[in-house]
This record gives C-alpha cells, structure tokens and sequence, in this order.
C-alpha cells in the first residue's frame, strides 16, 4: 500500500544544476535571472530562490557513496537537452526585453506558436536551457 503521507506540506522541491564557474553563476542567476541569494557553502555550491524555489547550483564531482556510478557535470552538449526550464509569463515580450537588457543571451526573440503561446528560450552561463511562455488567450 502506498504512504498517503507523500509529499507533505514540511516538504519543499530544489533543483540542482551542475555548473562550471561560481562567479559566472552568481552574476548570472542573481544579476540577470534576478533570483534571491540565499549563501554559498563548501566554496561549491550556491544557493538561492526563484518563483518559490530552492535553486542549488554546484561545481559538481565524482561518484560518491550514495551515487557510485553518478559524476556530476554540466551540460556536455548544448543541443541535446533533458531537461528545461519553463516560466510562465504574463508578457514574453516584456520579459524577454528586460532580460536581455540584464544580459541574457536568446536563442531567437519571442516566436508565436500557432496562436496557442508565445515563447522564447535562453542559456546560463553552462547551457542549462530556460524558456519565457506566454499563453495566448483563444
């Protein structure tokens, strides 16, 4: 029988995102994102919030016990994702425009896709892919 007790309103979610350089990663998530430092610990890893989520960024490493078989790395080829962001905006336009006034580098402007959402999508300084979604009323 499975535990009704899973997830629990004491729980929160974090993501982890491998990265090669602290500085880049700093300036970046809390310059140009605009999310909230929260500390730096172990000289590897930084922590900060985004929309309400934990967001730990690390300089990654080898196997360790409770992963024998897992090295932590960032992205190796940038175009072949696993995974991707998405925010939700009100205005892709306008937020993509205050962006890349900040230093976001887009991979195109906002394109309309059929009527249905705008979106765009853009890089950290590793290539973690982050997209701008606007959903268009019908």
């Amino acid at each position: 029988m499975a535990n009704k007790d899973f997830p629990t309103d004491e729980m929160t979610l974090s993501i982890l995102l491998v990265v090669s350089d602290l500085e880049k990663t700093r300036w970046f998530y809390q310059d140009v994102l605009g999310a909230d430092f929260y500390r730096e610990y172990g000289g590897h890893t930084l922590v900060f919030t985004f929309l309400g989520t934990w967001l730990i960024l690390t300089t990654g490493g080898p196997p360790t016990d409770d992963k024998p078989q897992v090295t932590l790395a960032p992205p190796a080829d940038l175009n072949n994702m696993s995974a991707v962001w998405s925010i939700k905006v009100p205005d892709c336009q306008a937020a993509y425009e205050t962006l890349k006034a900040r230093g976001a580098e887009f991979i195109t402007p906002p394109i309309n896709r059929g009527g249905y959402e705008i979106r765009c999508f853009f890089r950290d300084p590793d290539g973690h892919l982050i997209e701008l979604s606007e959903t268009v009323s019908q």
